[in-house]
């Protein structure tokens, strides 16, 4: 199933408030054919040892609830 792009940018525009009242932020990086959403995390975010957590417990569940077709949320920042 294709993830509709539309839905998966204005529902990460709902959850990025939460994400900046502790000093950090997401960008949007793309999603893939299987449904792996790509995030980069910035400010605080980005070093913070709680990031997984977050993404897994908080942005991946929201959109996965949200945006049908999310399977996964997964930070570039990571995998480099």
């Amino acid at each position: 199933m294709a993830v509709n792009e539309e839905l998966l940018k204005q529902t990460l525009e709902v959850i990025r408030p939460s994400l900046q009242a502790d000093g950090g932020d997401c960008a949007y990086v793309g999603v893939d054919e299987d449904g792996v959403v790509s995030l980069e995390l910035q400010g605080h975010c980005a070093g913070c040892p709680m990031s997984q957590m977050t993404l897994s417990m908080g942005i991946e569940r929201i959109l996965k609830e949200h945006v049908p077709g999310v399977t996964r949320v997964i930070a570039v920042n990571d995998m480099m």
